[in-house]
């Protein structure tokens, strides 16, 4: 009789999977969610799971707004992520069952945007699911039940990592693993766009399903250069902290729509779609005329697209090197570039409430003239961004906490491997 997935993992057949993916220190913290999962889906669906799917959160490491203006960003998958236990059914409806949430039904016989859907996880369900299918992928009905360590609103990307998990787990299902790592960060941005309404890059989804550390080049959004970047973090004495500023990104939709908006008005004026298609010369010819037309705060966000590019490719040059004060460098130049030209920091108008240039400012203080900080992703609220020499860690963190509160940084380390089936591996 063959083993059932809860005797494999009992017995140890995952450990060799487990420890590459996690670190042999968190091999029995693995363990304990694995044995969850599974246990969540027999008591919700009166069955044994066929299978066990992970995708990572991710962290930008360099190149902050530069993906929606088809740049080049670095990047990285973390150790936290999204485990799933799952079995094919035959009821044409894929059902996730999600760890304290409501049970999510999704019909595959409609699969077009459902009005009323936006914003929904059901929406991202669907639209993956739309996208697999019109790409060849017969996909069929699933259920599956998931747990998440990746804090929603950290910075780190869960609604990407959701889309990975998804893709990842239906590619594994139904079609022997076909879609790369790229077409399934590809299918998860469809889904946001066109079926959850949001209008985002590509740097979530390839990071979260590609995994290590990777530069990515948006020339050609449709076909991304995504490139591994070898980093032992830990070889060079430091840590990487995701620090929760403790503002939410609640009423600032504008915020962060006027940031590729100016950025086409910029465009608009060459005839041109995106930044990267305006060569930096013609842009700094007409500098008098951009000004005039579009503002100063839209000249300052291009600028800020423009050297974050270039120092993309000295953050990949120093790494490929060895050289860490370097790479650092350029972070600490990224986040001023952010705050003072980007304008991600502090919204318009605020002045009772800075909370990320707050959290700068004390992690700032707290590093002294060591690591680096800047502000992480999206900004305007969410999280910050710190490298940490490990001496200083412990120190640094309960003087983050301190102040910001219990559990707001986040010590993370990056993860090998992207979305992955963790059952039908031996290393990763």
């Amino acid at each position: 009789m063959e083993q059932t997935l809860r005797e494999r993992l009992e017995q140890g057949g995952l450990n060799e999977t487990l420890q590459s993916l996690y670190g042999a220190a968190k091999l029995e913290t693995a363990q304990s969610r694995c044995a969850g999962v599974l246990e969540g889906f027999a008591k919700t669906f009166g069955r044994e799971a066929e299978a066990l799917f992970s995708a990572p959160g991710r962290t930008e490491l360099g190149g902050n707004h530069t993906d929606h203006q088809h740049g080049r960003v670095l990047a990285a998958g973390v150790d936290l992520d999204i485990l799933a236990a799952a079995a094919v059914n035959d009821s044409g409806m894929i059902r996730v069952q999600s760890e304290g949430y409501p049970l999510i039904s999704v019909d595959l016989e409609r699969l077009t945007p459902v009005a009323g859907e936006e914003n929904t996880t059901a929406a991202l369900i669907r639209g993956v699911a739309a996208r697999m299918r019109e790409m060849g992928c017969p996909v069929g009905g699933v259920e599956a039940y998931m747990v998440s360590d990746v804090p929603g609103g950290s910075g780190l990307s869960s609604s990407a990592a959701f889309e990975v998990l998804i893709g990842t787990m239906l590619g594994g299902l139904f079609w022997d693993g076909r879609a790369s790592a790229v077409e399934i960060a590809q299918i998860g941005q469809y889904a946001e766009n066109v079926f959850f309404g949001k209008p985002c890059g590509l740097m979530d989804q390839t990071a979260s399903s590609v995994g290590g550390v990777v530069a990515i080049d948006f020339a050609d959004p449709a076909n991304p250069v995504v490139e591994q970047i070898p980093l032992d973090l830990a070889a060079t004495g430091h840590a990487l902290c995701i620090i929760d500023s403790g503002a939410d990104h609640a009423d600032l939709t504008d915020e962060y729509a006027a940031v590729p908006e100016e950025l086409r008005a910029i465009c608009r004026h060459f005839g041109k779609e995106v930044l990267r298609e305006v060569p930096e010369q013609d842009f700094i010819a007409a500098l008098p005329e951009l000004r005039r037309k579009c503002g100063d705060r839209a000249v300052l966000r291009a600028i800020h697209i423009y050297d974050d590019n270039a120092r993309v490719r000295g953050q990949v040059g120093a790494l490929r090197r060895g050289d860490f004060d370097a790479f650092l460098m350029h972070v600490r130049d990224s986040g001023l570039s952010s705050w003072r030209y980007l304008q991600n920091v502090v919204p318009a108008g605020y002045k009772e409430h800075q909370d990320v240039a707050f959290a700068l400012a004390l992690a700032e203080r707290l590093l002294d003239t060591a690591g680096a900080c800047r502000v992480h992703g999206g900004g305007f609220a969410g999280t910050i961004q710190a490298f940490v020499p490990l001496d200083m860690l412990e120190k640094f963190k309960s003087g983050i906490e301190a102040v910001l509160g219990r559990d707001s940084c986040h010590v993370v380390a990056i993860r090998p491997v992207g979305g992955v089936r963790l059952d039908t591996v031996q290393s990763l």
